[in-house]
């Protein structure tokens, strides 16, 4: 079976979209809440909740053929403090490869490297931490490329995420292009390329995938009736949320009741400027997508939404459920009972379906031929003698 390690592992969404075919050896997350739910969902074997910078080589079984990384996003978020991998949180990054390359000197460099972020990263510096990126997957030892996939294609969820995936150099680069291709390579990815280094763009994979069936499912479809965790709003309440809504929103709200179907929007409260001074706004999309969610660390407000059916009008928080079922997780997973502890991981989690797209279209065909080939980086007659040496270092 194929096996994996799981950094900055949160509730294991990644572990979901990879699927049954494949095992996970270790995870870790340093939030011991998140690492706690992980364990609710998946077992207490793997998970490890310490801080990444703690973590040696020796505590991580013998082989894995994928590591997969969905490193803290604040610091390059375009709503963060622009601290970018230099930052506390995001510059996590740094110790995640100094582990990749303490697994290479023992040879044990996996034959994937999968990569998550948001897509702030591109323009992060100036681009500077996108070609940082780029600099420690070749230094490693490693191809790469990158593109951008929006949730939107598998989920009614706007999410785009910059994605990274790196193949180490003995193994062929399956779901390789000679060019950019849309919708996967933006044009902000396609510029932060342009501005790499020679010797990087050497290294560059144009990552090429099949474009996804055409999306089936409405937000109003995983909206809950009967919500847990959360109350309607009272009426008062709602006309108040209408009342901070801009001419153009209303309108929004006004089209929605006369679609005759029932219609529910992705509701935000912005601050916005209006002639020099600061103002609270109620934002809303009709347009069958939840907005992008977002923690409070991120700089943005917990959704809401609002649910017009003719003249009737009704808003509340978006439930926990709800927000799972944004990201792909099924109805079986098990959420924290506390609201803010539940929206936090997931939204600050990866889409499940958009994992499970990209490992089976890019990263399943080159582990297996890795497989096939016996193409471990080490000889499978050292495996016995290396597990020794390592159980002997713990």
């Amino acid at each position: 079976m194929r096996t994996f390690y799981e950094f900055f592992a949160g509730g294991g969404m990644a572990r979901a979209g990879l699927g049954d075919g494949w095992k996970c050896l270790f995870a870790n997350d340093f939030d011991r809440k998140k690492a706690a739910t992980y364990q609710r969902n998946w077992g207490d074997k793997e998970m490890l909740a310490d801080d990444i910078r703690n973590i040696r080589s020796e505590q991580l079984p013998i082989y894995a053929d994928l590591i997969w990384g969905s490193f803290p996003c604040q610091d390059l978020s375009l709503a963060g403090g622009g601290a970018g991998l230099k930052g506390n949180r995001s510059g996590t990054f740094w110790p995640f490869i100094d582990i990749i390359q303490r697994l290479r000197k023992e040879g044990r460099a996996p034959a994937v490297i999968a990569l998550e972020n948001v897509v702030g990263t591109l323009t992060s510096h100036k681009g500077s931490d996108f070609a940082a990126i780029c600099r420690s997957l070749k230094d490693l030892g490693y191809r790469y490329g990158a593109f951008v996939v929006d949730a939107a294609l598998f989920l009614p969820h706007s999410r785009p995420r910059l994605f990274f995936i790196a193949v180490r150099n003995d193994l062929v680069p399956f779901g390789s292009n000679d060019n950019p291709n849309s919708p996967w390579h933006t044009s902000s990815l396609r510029k932060a390329y342009g501005a790499l280094p020679s010797d990087l763009m050497e290294s560059w994979v144009w990552w090429d995938m099949p474009i996804p069936p055409k999306r089936q499912t409405r937000f109003a479809d995983l909206i809950e009736d009967e919500p847990t965790g959360v109350q309607w709003h009272t009426t008062a309440e709602t006309r108040a949320l209408l009342s901070m809504m801009s001419d153009v929103n209303l309108a929004k709200v006004e089209t929605a009741k006369a679609a005759g179907v029932r219609m529910v929007g992705g509701l935000y409260k912005r601050t916005r400027f209006q002639h020099g001074i600061k103002i609270q706004r109620a934002e809303v999309r009709f347009d069958d997508i939840a907005g992008c969610l977002r923690t409070p660390a991120g700089g943005s407000s917990r959704q809401l939404i609002l649910v017009v059916d003719g003249k009737k009008i009704k808003s509340r928080l978006i439930s926990t459920r709800e927000t799972a079922r944004l990201m792909g997780l099924s109805d079986n997973y098990y959420l924290p009972s506390t609201y803010n502890e539940a929206y936090h991981l997931t939204g600050d989690g990866v889409a499940v379906p958009v994992v499970r797209h990209i490992t089976k279209n890019i990263i399943e065909p080159v582990v297996d031929f890795s497989r096939a080939n016996n193409l471990v980086e080490f000889p499978k007659k050292s495996r016995k003698e290396l597990s020794q040496k390592l159980r002997s270092r713990k």
